[in-house]
């Protein structure tokens, strides 16, 4: 039996398409409030002032690590310290350990051996006083706090964003595939084509052979069509969502499952190169954008 083959969509339409994502993520940008922002450097700026008076402005923060990472929130902020930040994997990798706070109350020696290698990594412009063995004035006081509950707040905003963006776009694809006629099931681990969700039923994330999809679909004709839902907030963040994530997946699940048997699909929104969107349709991922999901429908109703 053949079946009828996902779009494959010329440069001018994704050209198009790709203009209307950015023009469309322009204007959610731009009209999105600061109260979020506000909010999140409120936040940190307690958190930080907490940090600071526990440590005597950052003065005996070797001596008082055990005290100070006694939280996710703490040891974030700690790491942020350091120009620019240090991420949670590279601290774990450099520091030898987990920092997680359940394992850093257990041996101080170790929460002090964090704290030191954050330090290694001080920004020197935000915490001169440290460098030079003193207490800050209050003007280099206040001017490190400002800094570091920006630059905190402003990476919360930016990963709430992306999240809730991602979430917004997966409601949004089952809402559409629920309007046409599909079912939506239990979420569940997909291993072999008999464990995947049925003809007219979808399912959230899981794992669907060797990596994790956003949704799971079966269409009409008994193919099995996994999901990742990209939200891009640049050109350069592009490949690493398009064609280094999803890309790579569809990769994986065609030579898992057998490109007859699935159809890897990708709906987008935010920004994207042109280019990438060819390598990863090239790979064998069929493209979709939230700006236009019926273009994924009607290509699902054909299938009946």
């Amino acid at each position: 039996m053949s079946h009828l083959a996902p779009p494959v969509w010329d440069s001018e339409r994704l050209e198009l398409d790709r203009r209307t994502a950015i023009h469309a993520f322009r204007e959610a940008r731009m009209s999105a409030p600061l109260t979020s922002y506000v909010e999140s450097f409120d936040r940190h700026m307690a958190l930080l002032q907490e940090i600071f008076e526990l440590t005597v402005d950052l003065t005996q923060i070797v001596e008082r690590a055990e005290e100070v990472m006694t939280s996710k929130d703490r040891i974030t902020a700690l790491r942020y310290l350091a120009g620019p930040m240090i991420s949670k994997d590279d601290l774990e990798t450099l520091a030898d350990t987990s920092i997680a706070p359940s394992v850093l109350a257990k041996d101080p020696g170790t929460a002090r051996a964090v704290v030191e290698t954050i330090l290694l990594g001080l920004d020197p412009r935000r915490f001169p006083w440290l460098e030079d063995g003193r207490r800050p004035s209050e003007m280099e006081r206040q001017a490190a706090l400002v800094a570091t509950a920006s630059l905190l707040a402003l990476q919360r905003v930016r990963t709430d964003r992306m999240n809730e963006s991602a979430a917004e776009q997966q409601e949004a694809v089952i809402a559409a595939l629920v309007d046409a006629g599909f079912v939506e099931v239990e979420r569940r681990r997909v291993r072999t084509l008999k464990e995947a969700p049925a003809a007219g039923e979808v399912s959230r994330s899981g794992m669907f052979g060797g990596r994790d999809a956003d949704l799971v679909v079966g269409v009409w004709d008994g193919r099995v069509m996994p999901v990742e839902c990209k939200v891009s907030n640049s050109s350069t963040n592009s490949v690493k969502r398009l064609n280094n994530d999803a890309a790579a997946k569809a990769e994986v699940w065609i030579r898992d499952f057998g490109r007859r048997q699935v159809v890897p699909v990708a709906v987008l929104s935010g920004v994207f190169k042109l280019h990438n969107l060819e390598a990863a349709q090239d790979a064998g991922l069929t493209l979709f954008w939230a700006h236009a999901l019926d273009a994924m429908v009607d290509w699902i109703d054909a299938l009946r």
